[in-house]
């Protein structure tokens, strides 16, 4: 994955778009070396929100397996705040 500060994204913002259209290339863009955005193919951005979904199922169906084995451990949401409030 290529970086490029933010003034060069802008200079070649054209340039860079065709490359990650035509090509797949992904680009990080940074501001004084921090990376704050990554430019990608509306293909790649589809993949990674099927493997995020994927994660969110798994966890959703490990949630209610435990939630299944043992129903006793189940909190409200009002009982979770409750106890996150008096944390703090």
């Amino acid at each position: 994955m290529t970086t490029l500060n933010i003034f060069e994204a802008r200079r070649n913002l054209g340039a860079t778009l065709d490359r990650v259209a035509a090509d797949g290339d992904r680009f990080v863009l940074a501001r004084r070396g921090k990376p704050l955005a990554v430019l990608v193919s509306p293909d790649d951005l589809a993949r990674l929100q099927k493997m995020e979904d994927a994660d969110d199922l798994r966890a959703a169906r490990a949630a209610l397996a435990e939630h299944v084995r043992n129903p006793s451990g189940a909190v409200t949401l009002a009982e979770y705040r409750a106890k996150r409030n008096a944390r703090t």
